[in-house]
């Protein structure tokens, strides 16, 4: 699951969907390092990440994408996956995505200044140009992709062909869309018997 995702299924408190977050931003060493505040929001997200990953649903998912492409095809489905969420935000949430977003952005204040560097750099980014309201639209999905390519060693950038990973989301839309809709209840219902 990507970003959106993470942080829909985090508890509602700013620590706990920082900690969320941080465990795609921080690794290694520097992650057991962080405050503790945020700990427990890591550790759902590595449960969200190992549920997914081992998911039959996921999997299928993952075999949607044209073979040429099968390489990058979980970092996809994470990416096609909040666009989903998103496109279907009123099965899961009372509340707008809108104001989801930016109840979410507000509550990342409160612990500011104990974010390490690199990780606020790219959080304020996000609020400033709305990642997460963005995966409502196409270009939101787009603009995640351009993303993730410009963090890849410059020899794999190449690879990782932006125009065509569209055309594989509008070629497998229904049946990548039916996948989610199956999924996403079963994450839930996981993560509110972890105590997550």
């Amino acid at each position: 699951m990507n970003w959106l995702a993470h942080l829909f299924l985090s508890e509602p408190n700013g620590a706990h969907r920082l900690g969320n977050l941080l465990g795609d931003l921080v690794k290694g060493k520097e992650r057991q390092e962080l405050n503790s505040c945020f700990q427990t929001g890591i550790k759902c997200h590595l449960l969200i990440d190992s549920f997914t990953d081992k998911h039959l649903i996921f999997r299928r998912s993952k075999q949607r994408i044209n073979e040429n492409h099968r390489r990058y095809s979980p970092v996809l489905i994470d990416v096609f996956y909040d666009h989903f969420l998103a496109t279907n935000w009123q099965k899961y949430s009372q509340d707008s995505l809108d104001i989801f977003t930016h109840e979410v952005y507000d509550s990342f204040y409160e612990y500011w200044d104990i974010i390490p560097v690199f990780p606020r750099m790219v959080i304020h980014r996000m609020m400033e140009q709305d990642w997460l309201g963005s995966f409502y639209y196409i270009y939101g999905v787009e603009a995640s992709l351009k993303r993730i390519r410009a963090k890849l060693p410059f020899k794999h950038q190449d690879d990782f062909v932006v125009n065509s990973f569209l055309e594989q989301l509008e070629a497998n839309y229904n049946e990548l869309e039916q996948d989610f809709l199956e999924f996403f209840p079963e994450i839930i219902a996981y993560l509110d018997n972890q105590c997550c």
